[in-house]
């Protein structure tokens, strides 16, 4: 972090960092007071997974600050690059924690979540004060828009054959984690009819989850159970408390609620038939955002000029936008990616593409302050505004 913040104060910007942990860069405009533009994504991952997710967004937000700062571009309204904190939610398995903190989205005991040590902990230990009360920084009177560039994650460009797409909205994820809590035992001694077993309850939810999303592959629903712990998690005992996660997205709110109802008859039936006390905690649930028509437009114009063909896509997974879509008008930019390859250490963008994605970045940021002003070949300390 302290690296990207360099980058920032070296491309122009002053950087701060707040008490969630997100790193910001302002790029200051002639009036200030007027709300801001925002660009950035994040630059935190998953175990075992790649470099380039959501980190070329940020790293492509502060190349179009350097090159307005190199060209003496100085808009009407401030600009901000942000690397929002804990996208990925990979250690307090609560993502977005940067952006809903940003927002005043924070959920009651958040900062409490535990893995070692509590988050609120994690933070004081780095410097910051997560338990200071400020108000929001964004919110829909301080924030005019927001842009954030992002690798695909998927194949869907590859398999059409070009560098970039443009976003038409991100579907909604619902985030739940299961425990399952039975009885332990010897496992040869325990008779079958006998059993409390924790896992094989999980195992049939698990097994019968998967079937349930893929009963219509012509939807683009999904469905992941990515965490399990298992208690004693030993060869020969029977295992007493079950917790796995459950991930499952749509692009529409009503038919991912009738998986998730179809999940839930699945979770307490099975609870019963293997005499299993169960918990259900809702950690994410989210409807799908769409980005404004207006950034899109001013994406298709500029890739039009840019001699690319405009192409749009939705986001299955979610990411920061989801949570700015809240407070202001957002548009997002795809990147492809390798084999639509992610979270993985063979995750791998182009630099070609890159650059493609981030001279759409920057042509679609001058656009949007342009629709105020901007001023060329004026220093800050040379204005008579």
């Amino acid at each position: 972090m302290n690296l990207v913040s360099r980058w920032m104060n070296e491309a122009g910007m002053t950087s701060t960092i707040d008490n969630f942990g997100n790193l910001i860069g302002v790029y200051e405009g002639f009036n200030p007071s007027l709300p801001r533009l925002v660009i950035g994504s994040h630059i935190d991952t998953q175990p075992n997974a790649g470099r380039f997710d959501g980190t070329i967004g940020v790293l492509g937000s502060i190349e179009v600050i350097q090159l307005m700062h190199e060209q003496q571009v100085i808009p009407d309204r401030s600009i901000e690059v942000v690397s929002f904190a804990d996208e990925e939610g990979a250690r307090y398995n609560k993502g977005l924690f940067g952006a809903r903190g940003l927002t005043g989205n924070l959920e009651p005991g958040e900062l409490e979540r535990k893995d070692g040590t509590t988050r609120a902990q994690a933070l004081k230990e780095i410097g910051l004060s997560p338990g200071n009360p400020n108000p929001p920084r964004y919110t829909p009177e301080t924030v005019h828009a927001f842009l954030e560039m992002h690798i695909e994650q998927g194949p869907v460009l590859e398999n059409q054959n070009l560098p970039v797409g443009i976003v038409s909205g991100i579907s909604g994820p619902l985030w739940l984690t299961v425990e399952f809590e039975g009885r332990s035992g010897h496992a040869g001694a325990v008779p079958m009819k006998l059993r409390r077993d924790a896992l094989v309850g999980a195992a049939r939810v698990i097994h019968l989850f998967d079937d349930i999303v893929k009963s219509d592959l012509s939807q683009p629903t999904v469905g992941t159970v990515g965490f399990i712990n298992n208690f004693p998690n030993s060869r020969n005992t029977i295992s007493e408390k079950v917790t796995f996660t459950i991930d499952l997205r749509d692009l529409l709110p009503e038919r991912r609620k009738q998986y998730e109802d179809k999940l839930n008859q699945l979770i307490y039936t099975t609870a019963e038939m293997y005499q299993l006390q169960v918990k259900v905690t809702e950690e994410t649930n989210s409807d799908p955002k769409y980005c404004a028509d207006w950034i899109k437009t001013l994406m298709e114009e500029e890739l039009l000029d840019m001699r690319q063909e405009p192409f749009k896509l939705m986001s299955g997974p979610f990411h920061d936008s989801l949570i700015m879509a809240d407070i202001c008008p957002y548009g997002m930019i795809f990147v492809r990616c390798k084999e639509g390859i992610s979270h993985h250490p063979s995750e791998y963008a182009s630099i070609e593409d890159i650059t493609i994605g981030t001279q759409l970045l920057y042509q679609t940021v001058l656009r949007v302050v342009t629709n105020q002003n901007f001023i060329v070949g004026v220093r800050r300390n040379e204005s008579n505004i």
